[in-house]
């Protein structure tokens, strides 16, 4: 089976949350484990930059055309539970949307992933920037992963061959030097049993909450700058007037102010200049340094 090659492109304004990029130069579309056998040779002819795409949920893409070759998980795995001693084992495809698993769990009474409930990201890209919400992320349920890289094609790797840190996964090497690139393919979860009413009730908590304060039905990536240590950088953004504040048809969240949100016209150039602009006046006003959450492809 060879995965779906399209040429050119989509351009990353139709798949990411932000509505923002121009074409890329081809996508490749995996849906089974043969399909990635077809990757080594596709990355070697394309001549163009790899990047793993689940549900575009975290990027921040430049309007021009990209010199960039999707590789789009849709690996639709089914989520599989195996019960252990004190947790249930949760197997899941990375293509899958993090909603669709929550609202499964919610069915079969597993918690562990409530505080995730309203990010739009599929559960590979949920992995690969170790999502979190109000002090939970990935890192605390994950027990394996299935990567795939260029060095070692496809494996399974427990939690403790990889490297999670705020926002950031990568697969550890295990000879040599660290792989030039991955996708995730698979989780292993470790989830705990529960009641399916209890379960759905926290995520009903855990969304009437983020609805009051972050503009969840927006056009927007999520949180656009990590938190400092010890610090929170809306806070950051808010004391330095940034709340509600507009560059062209990009603005700072009125809800939330380090939520970077397309009003429906804006521009990559636009969104960076508004970035660039809120970190010098945090940087001069409280000498932090604000590094970005969103990932930024320029």
């Amino acid at each position: 089976m060879r995965p779906r090659i399209r040429r050119p492109g989509p351009a990353m304004r139709d798949r990411t949350t932000l509505r923002l990029g121009g074409t890329t130069r081809a996508e490749a579309v995996l849906r089974a484990d043969a399909d990635l056998d077809m990757l080594p040779p596709l990355l070697h002819t394309e001549g163009a930059s790899p990047l793993a795409l689940g549900a575009g949920s975290n990027l921040l893409c430049a309007d021009q055309e990209l010199p960039l070759l999707l590789l789009t998980v849709d690996n639709q795995r089914a989520p599989e539970a195996r019960p252990g001693d004190d947790h249930v084992t949760v197997r899941v495809g990375g293509g899958v949307k993090l909603p669709v698993l929550l609202g499964w769990c919610a069915r079969n009474g597993l918690s562990g992933l409530e505080n995730l409930t309203g990010i739009p990201g599929t559960v590979g890209g949920a992995v690969a920037m170790n999502a979190g919400s109000y002090g939970s992320n990935m890192a605390d349920l994950v027990r394996r992963v299935r990567v795939w890289t260029p060095e070692a094609g496809l494996e399974w790797r427990n939690a403790d061959q990889c490297r999670f840190d705020y926002r950031f996964f990568a697969p550890e090497p295990l000879d040599g030097d660290a792989p030039t690139f991955f996708l995730i393919w698979e989780a292993e979860l470790a989830l705990v049993p529960s009641l399916p009413d209890n379960v759905r009730a926290a995520m009903r908590y855990t969304m009437t909450r983020k609805k009051a304060a972050q503009p969840v039905t927006a056009w927007s990536a999520g949180c656009v700058f990590k938190n400092p240590e010890n610090q929170s950088a809306g806070i950051l953004l808010d004391k330095a007037g940034f709340r509600g504040l507009q560059q062209g048809g990009m603005a700072f969240s009125s809800l939330h102010a380090n939520f970077l949100v397309n009003l429906g016209q804006g521009t990559a150039e636009q969104a960076l200049e508004l970035l660039e602009k809120a970190r010098y006046a945090v940087y001069e006003r409280f000498g932090v340094t604000l590094e970005t959450e969103v990932r930024v492809i320029a």
